[in-house]
């Protein structure tokens, strides 16, 4: 018997995981967005096993409705949707997956999960996500943690516009990670660190990047890992050059505050095209000791875009989207809790890589 999902949101991403999950025979999945566009593509590109339907996704009651009868909820929408879509998914007894890297709406899915009878797992995708189950699991081979510094970037392969980077996801997410504030631990204490600061550069492959702070990508990792490292840190990975034009943009000319955010996504739109020619970097790096003594262990990934049955998808659409469904597919052949809140770390990396959907991040 096939699944009964629900994907809300038909954007970069939605598409992404209509791709993957749709060919597998195993879900019947519908797709519910506000956008008619959006949705007259999904019925041209013919995804198998899928039905759509169109719907004012701020609308609570209407939500609600249409989620209940579905096994699996998954959210592809912006992060200001989440607590009307959580919301929903637990009034109508489905299991719950989002993608969002935000702070506060993920404290509310936190408060929604306390007692409930089906699994809410929020942050799915890449950052956060996979990156805290890679953290989690090189962290468990020390005996006492120093130090985990987890480093991620979606970049353009062939850079060519002063900022040296293309969108290639959520505007909204993006200017979230570059204006909110940082969660981290320093010296033992959880602390609140401003974004764009801490720069720092580094080589890989013989390419250099910087790297400084963002919000959102730990997710619940500090939380976990609270009491037991001395520092915790998160930082996203861009060419050189690239923070200081952000900081210009956020801090210099003000574009970073709430009501002038709308203004920063206009011109970021505007200005900076998408391309699906990609590449997702994934860097961490963790010390402490192990056999009484001082050691550091690493692990360093990238992932470039493919054709995946058929469709290109770009590096950032397909880890985020194999992020999410291997998630969902852990949950349904009972490699996850069923209920209640569900960190990413409580994957197991061996089990994520393991998985048809996870196998993306292991190629």
């Amino acid at each position: 018997m096939k699944t009964k999902l629900i994907l809300l949101g038909a954007g970069k991403i939605g598409d992404a995981i209509l791709n993957l999950l749709s060919h597998t025979g195993e879900y019947q999945i519908t797709v519910a967005d506000r956008d008619t566009a959006r949705l007259d593509y999904v019925t041209k590109a013919a995804f198998p096993n899928t039905t759509c339907v169109q719907i004012d996704l701020s609308d609570k009651l209407a939500v609600t409705e249409i989620i209940r009868g579905h096994q699996i909820t998954m959210s592809a929408c912006p992060y200001f949707l989440t607590p009307i879509i959580a919301t929903a998914a637990k009034q109508a007894k489905s299991h719950y997956f989002d993608l969002t890297e935000d702070v506060e709406s993920t404290r509310l899915v936190k408060q929604l999960a306390e007692n409930a009878e089906t699994a809410f797992v929020p942050q799915c995708g890449l950052a956060p996500g996979f990156i805290s189950i890679v953290a989690n699991d090189v962290a468990k081979r020390f005996d006492s943690l120093r130090d985990v510094s987890m480093r991620v970037g979606a970049l353009p392969t062939f850079p060519n516009n002063a900022l040296k980077y293309n969108l290639t996801w959520s505007t909204d997410g993006l200017i979230n990670e570059y204006c909110n504030p940082c969660e981290a631990i320093v010296d033992g204490q959880l602390r609140e660190t401003s974004p764009l600061e801490e720069l720092e550069h580094f080589s890989l492959d013989g390419i250099n990047y910087e790297a400084f702070n963002t919000s959102g990508g730990l997710g619940t990792l500090c939380e976990s890992l609270k009491g037991k490292v001395q520092n915790l840190n998160y930082k996203t990975v861009r060419y050189p050059g690239h923070r200081d034009i952000v900081k210009m943009l956020v801090r210099d000319l003000q574009l970073g505050q709430l009501d002038r955010r709308p203004i920063l996504k206009e011109v970021l739109e505007t200005a900076i095209p998408i391309t699906k020619q990609d590449v997702v970097l994934v860097f961490v790096s963790v010390s402490g000791i192990r056999e009484g003594r001082l050691e550091q262990e690493s692990y360093a990934k990238k992932i470039y875009s493919q054709t995946v049955n058929g469709q290109l998808l770009s590096a950032i659409q397909l880890t985020t989207a194999s992020g999410i469904c291997a998630m969902v597919d852990m949950l349904v052949h009972g490699k996850l809790p069923q209920s209640g809140m569900v960190r990413q770390e409580e994957a197991t990396l061996a089990d994520f890589l393991a998985n048809r959907f996870g196998q993306y991040y292991a190629a």
